[in-house]
């Protein structure tokens, strides 16, 4: 073995040993954190918050240095919205620990509960996951969120933040631990991977098994699936936000314009963004110019099949894979329909059964947009953009699933929770 391979194997090792070690202290705090009374848990909370009020402008100085590397390597204009820090979000993320406080504790809740004839009565109980482990991207404000619910549900927490934010999750890591310390919680409760190197992650995936009990990736389409290939444990997560917005004959324009802009463009960098839009053709003539100058006007992009481009020569002719492609930035695809059924078939083929919404007067089509369209989240006159567990009322969220299994849509702090059965006897013998 040469010199240079012998490093590498002992940096590989040391990384295993140092992994290995955050999932021995991950596990013992989850067994100590899962009876923890909600009371302690919400002190804890309360602390984290007024730590992140406290440490604005600590936080603030680690996130330019975050954001002075990024624009070095020349980061877009959605990837530096992700990544910077100003106080408004600070606050943001400190008023969603508070509202996180308010939530009612899921564990230990009795979900349903019977007897059966021969006496015993049978509850099913909201208890944690366990040990969760996070892997997103860019995000700073992730680490807070997730910090927050996988505390108020009994988890404990690995968390692995981007390397481009990884000062500014540094910073914010530290005053959930202050928050940790202060209601007499271990610590350890939340931790973060404290390395860049790439290869935390393929050990976090699959070699801490005996530690970690689920996975929950929020970032780009590479991450979510290179998680989705190699974990070894479950993984709760969304591969893409392909989300539309579908204009009905029955719409209401100024209401149509309003949600379509307000989809695309409020954030566009964020998975509740609007990629696509599909309007009736019945109205299509009429109502699609005043809706792209509303979406010029907020500097979006327009890319159109042959009948938008038709109506509107300031859309440019889009290509197959426009409605493949989550932009995650000022760009818009616009399809003409020729009904509803058209609409769900289209997002039914290109979506990612993340977040779509109707623009309707008409309750009978709205009822069969609803009921027909397989995403975790359907809306009826509301924009894209409410796709969000705060908008929701769970505090924060961790992000948003479009699994089948466990729980579609936001991820809050119920969310975070399974159940168990407990039965409780006088004496029963099974014959």
């Amino acid at each position: 073995m040469s010199k240079t391979s012998a490093l590498r194997t002992n940096a590989g090792a040391d990384l295993l040993s140092q992994m290995t070690a955050l999932g021995q202290s991950a596990r013992t705090a989850a067994q100590a954190l899962s009876v923890a009374a909600p009371e302690q848990k919400n002190r804890a909370l309360e602390a984290m918050a007024k730590e992140l009020r406290a440490a604005r402008h600590t936080i603030l100085e680690a996130n330019a240095i975050d954001v002075t590397e990024a624009q070095k390597k020349g980061i877009s204009a959605a990837f530096l919205d992700r990544l910077v820090l100003n106080e408004e979000r600070i606050e943001s993320m400190a008023s969603g620990i508070e509202a996180i406080i308010a939530l009612n504790d899921p564990v230990g809740q009795t979900i349903t509960e019977w007897e059966r004839p021969n006496g015993l009565r049978i509850s099913r109980v909201r208890v944690p996951l366990g040990v969760i482990g996070i892997i997103y991207e860019s995000r700073p404000n992730v680490t807070a969120d997730a910090g927050a619910l996988c505390l108020k549900s009994g988890n404990a927490v690995i968390l692995r933040g981007g390397s481009e934010s990884y000062n500014s999750s540094q910073a914010i890591h530290t005053c959930l631990v202050e928050g940790l310390k202060d209601a007499g919680l271990p610590p350890d409760c939340i931790q973060i991977v404290p390395t860049t190197d790439r290869e935390a992650v393929g050990i976090l995936l699959r070699d801490m098994v005996d530690f970690v009990d689920v996975i929950i990736p929020r970032g780009g389409k590479s991450l979510i699936e290179r998680v989705q290939t190699e974990a070894r444990v479950p993984v709760l997560a969304h591969l893409e936000g392909l989300c539309h917005v579908y204009i009905d004959k029955d719409a209401d324009l100024d209401m149509a314009e309003a949600i379509t802009v307000n989809s695309k463009m409020r954030r566009t960098g964020i998975c509740g963004a609007a990629e696509t839009l599909l309007v009736n053709e019945a109205v299509a003539a009429d109502y699609l110019p005043k809706i792209a100058s509303g979406l010029l006007e907020a500097g979006c992009e327009l890319r159109g099949d042959t009948g938008s481009v038709s109506i509107d020569a300031r859309i440019a002719p889009a290509n197959d894979g426009d409605w493949t492609t989550e932009y995650l930035d000022a760009i818009i695809s616009i399809r003409i329909v020729e009904s509803v059924d058209a609409a769900i078939a289209h997002i039914s083929t290109y979506g990612s059964h993340h977040t779509d919404t109707i623009v309707t007067d008409n309750p009978e089509t709205a009822e069969h947009f609803l009921q027909s369209v397989d995403s975790a989240i359907v809306l009826h006159n509301a924009s894209t953009q409410f796709a969000d567990g705060g908008e929701f009322g769970m505090g924060a969220e961790i992000g948003i699933s479009t699994g089948k299994l466990h729980s579609p849509g936001p991820v809050g702090a119920e969310q975070l929770t399974t159940f168990k059965y407990v039965v409780r006897g006088t004496g029963q013998t099974r014959p």
